[in-house]
């Protein structure tokens, strides 16, 4: 089975070339990506905090364990959660950011920038810190950090195709 896709062309970068920064155009675009995900009953859970600002991108780096690559990344996409839908369901924004985040991530490939999903969301302290340092207010919720850029590095796939994890009920 031959596929020749943004899925498998998408990468976690690490590694930024400093130099190139993502444009105003760039986030347009990546950000228009993860508003037409998918989300139950189409209640959109979520906001997004777009940065650039190279202050911001250090302290993101000193204070979230796994997003040192925001040292070298020229953005950053805070994925914010807004777990209080006014409309049924309620209780699907992970499903919801998670899908508005793949959105952001293919759309990045597809566009030849690399990016890098850091999750914040469910672990308390990250929550607490990226909160603190967006004034993010409760309910909100910092679901997760994308670090952008364009790549200084090429890593290969990781991701396979497991047979024996599928069941085919016919």
């Amino acid at each position: 089975m031959e596929m020749n896709t943004l899925f498998e062309k998408r990468r976690s970068i690490r590694k930024f070339q400093p130099d190139k920064p993502v444009t105003r155009e760039q986030l347009d675009r990546l950000l228009k990506a993860a508003m037409l995900a998918p989300s139950a009953c189409n209640t959109r859970p979520w906001e997004f905090l777009a940065i650039t600002k190279r202050e911001m991108l250090d302290k993101i780096a000193e204070i979230h364990p796994y997003a040192k690559m925001c040292e070298t990344a020229t953005a950053a996409i805070v994925v914010v959660a807004l777990p209080q839908t006014k409309e049924k369901p309620e209780g699907y924004f992970p499903q919801d950011c998670g899908a508005a985040t793949e959105n952001i991530l293919l759309e990045a490939a597809g566009i030849g920038l690399g990016a890098c999903w850091c999750g914040v969301y469910p672990r308390e302290e990250r929550m607490v810190s990226i909160r603190g340092l967006f004034n993010i207010q409760e309910p909100k919720i910092p679901f997760n950090i994308i670090a952008i850029g364009t790549p200084d590095e090429a890593p290969g796939q990781r991701g396979f195709f497991e047979a024996a994890k599928v069941t085919y009920i016919d």
